[in-house]
């Protein structure tokens, strides 16, 4: 039996750790960077570009009898607030939902393939009930082609014939198998919630009240998660419960209300006098029956 052996002459200098491939690519780049500033005078342009970070806080849970799933509702462009009550909590099969962070287009649009996806093979398999693993591989394998490309960080849960089952499918395409997980910028003040008080025979008011606890964590202690709270629970008996807007910790209602506004303020009807009135039917415009052309369809 032969030995194959391969030694490597060290270089000077040479970067030390687990992987450093990109170490002469970003001096060059930042070297390159450095000298058009000097030689433009803006000392900005020495900046490399950043990676955009989205807010979201999605969680779920495993509980005796199924699957419970939360995810908060906003939605950020930057540091603006572009939707205070987008829905997160995306369908997957009759069995199967799925939450995502990340660019919603990306979590949004990779849901509605895959779901696509999960439809035509139940057709092609006699209508029988989705795994949840396949939908996981479809999703990772969909990710892992992209290579982190598609922005979509995903909470997969669902009941099959093998029992309730949890994914952490990553944007690259990696995943794992949890009793509960969290995920988005606000998923370490959802995380503390779990790790406090999670317990493996819980009942379902439990956990959603758990749930609903670690999404507000996540509203109250991250700038990018933020207004209601929605909560998806499926059950082992095939049934599915959806929460939308459980808890609306943010609403405005009662407090504008308590507002005080001068009458004066408000503008009625007839505020502002009308001197002249009059309506002209534009021409060649107006379309009566006997201008539509009725034909006989081909059967």
């Amino acid at each position: 039996m032969s030995e194959f052996t391969c030694s490597i002459s060290p270089t000077e200098n040479a970067p030390e750790g687990f992987s450093f491939d990109n170490v002469h690519r970003n001096a060059q780049i930042q070297g390159q960077l450095q000298s058009n500033a000097t030689s433009s005078g803006n000392s900005s342009a020495s900046i490399l570009p950043l990676a955009t970070k989205t807010g979201t806080t999605i969680v779920g849970v495993v509980y005796k009898d199924g699957i419970v799933l939360g995810a908060d509702t906003r939605s950020t462009n930057d540091t603006t607030v572009a939707d205070k009550n987008c829905e997160k909590i995306h369908y997957i099969a009759p069995n199967i939902y799925c939450c995502g962070a990340g660019t919603a287009a990306d979590t949004e649009k990779t849901t509605e393939l895959i779901s696509s996806q999960m439809e035509l093979l139940r057709m092609n398999t006699g209508g029988g009930q989705s795994r949840v693993v396949t939908a996981c591989t479809l999703l990772k394998r969909m990710l892992f082609r992209h290579q982190g490309y598609v922005s979509a960080a995903l909470v997969l849960g669902g009941v099959d014939a093998n029992g309730p089952h949890l994914y952490q499918i990553y944007p690259h395409g990696s995943t794992g198998k949890l009793p509960y997980t969290t995920m988005g910028s606000g998923s370490l003040a959802a995380m503390a919630v779990f790790e406090a008080d999670f317990r493996d025979d819980m009942g379902e008011d439990e956990a959603v009240k758990l749930v609903q606890r670690a999404i507000l964590a996540g509203i109250f202690n991250d700038l990018g998660s933020g207004s209601n709270v929605d909560t998806c629970v499926i059950r082992a008996d095939g049934s599915v419960k959806m929460g939308r807007n459980d808890i609306t910790p943010n609403e405005v209602g009662p407090l504008r209300a308590s507002v005080r506004r001068s009458d004066v303020l408000n503008m009625r009807p007839g505020t502002t006098a009308v001197l002249k009135e009059t309506f002209v039917r534009a021409k060649g415009l107006g379309v009566s029956l006997a201008d539509v052309t009725v034909s006989e369809m081909e059967t």
